[in-house]
Formats: structure tokens, C-alpha cells, sequence
């Protein structure tokens, strides 16, 4: 199984999403800067604002493209107001 997350920092106002197998593992390595150049090391103040999980690895991967290709945070926000959008990502890329 995986999950799709977004995070949200504070201190730089701004959002990320991603995929992963092992979510606690990964929200560990993005708060303690373990990846040095990727955009999460610049902060250590991520929290999950919203999971998806029971994935397929691959569906996955699809669902966080497709996140990242809307680039709004209008859209993340609508995603944590309406579960019935997660759901419709979650079939369209079953």
C-alpha cells in the first residue's frame, strides 16, 4: 500500500505533496532534512494536512502528479473541505 500526502510549513507559507510506501518514515525525513537539496530541507516545520491512503504504489504516483500539475492552493484547500474529490482522484487513476 501507499499514500499521497500534503504538508504545509509555515515558516516558508507554502505546500508539498508527494508519495511514499512508509508515510511516518517520510514525514520523519522531511522534517529533519535528510534529502539536503531537495525544497522540504528548507524548512523543519512540516505538518500533514491531509493523507491518502490505500493506494497502489502506481496510483499513487499518478494522484500526487496530478495534485502537482494544478499548482492552487485552492485546490488543496477544496481537497481537505470535500472528501468526495479525493475519491474521484482516487478512482480516476484506479
Amino acid at each position: 500500500m501507499a499514500y499521497v500526502y500534503i504538508l504545509y510549513s509555515n515558516s516558508l507559507d507554502s505546500h508539498f505533496n508527494g508519495s511514499c510506501k512508509n508515510l511516518e518514515n517520510r514525514l520523519f525525513e522531511h522534517n529533519n532534512g535528510t534529502f539536503e537539496n531537495s525544497f522540504t530541507s528548507k524548512a523543519k516545520d512540516w505538518v500533514l494536512l491531509l493523507e491518502i491512503e490505500n493506494l497502489g504504489y502506481q496510483q499513487a504516483r499518478d494522484v500526487e502528479k496530478h495534485i502537482k500539475r494544478m499548482k492552487s492552493k485552492i485546490f488543496i484547500e477544496n481537497l481537505m473541505k470535500y472528501p468526495e474529490l479525493v475519491e474521484k482522484l482516487k478512482a480516476r487513476y484506479y
